[in-house]
């Protein structure tokens, strides 16, 4: 099984802190611990007090406001689009009725022309034959 690596990160956290306070001591582990207590000091009343909450709700407002806008936009876009999308079905469909409608014309214009000729027809050969 695998051991967590928690520990071993907290440690090279500490590590790091410590080399960071002695290098800005300049090598005095007292002026080191005096500061690293200073600074902890300093984070645990800014963690108290809420730190800066002025700056960050200001950045979170910024951020909801763009992202509002930017879904109105979007939303906008969409129906825009939707309404063009309606209205070329709408177009498609009328044209299509519309050839439909002509092609009906031409079928009928064609079937009376065939009816027409056959009646001719007929009687020409009924002729022939003695009928009507």
């Amino acid at each position: 099984m695998s051991k967590s690596r928690v520990p071993l990160y907290a440690g090279l956290a500490v590590a790091g802190a410590g080399g960071y306070y002695l290098y800005k001591s300049g090598g005095d582990p007292n002026a080191a611990a005096k500061k690293a207590r200073v600074d902890a000091e300093s984070a645990k009343r800014q963690l108290q007090r809420g730190g800066n909450d002025t700056k960050g709700s200001n950045a979170a407002q910024q951020a909801s406001n763009y992202i509002d806008e930017t879904l109105q936009t979007a939303r906008a876009k969409a129906e825009k689009g939707t309404d063009d999308l309606r209205q070329q079905a709408k177009e498609s469909i009328d044209r299509v009725d519309q050839i439909r409608q002509d092609t009906a014309r031409g079928v009928d214009q064609v079937d009376r022309k065939i009816e027409d000729k056959a009646a001719e027809a007929k009687k020409s050969v009924g002729g022939w034959f003695g009928g009507k």
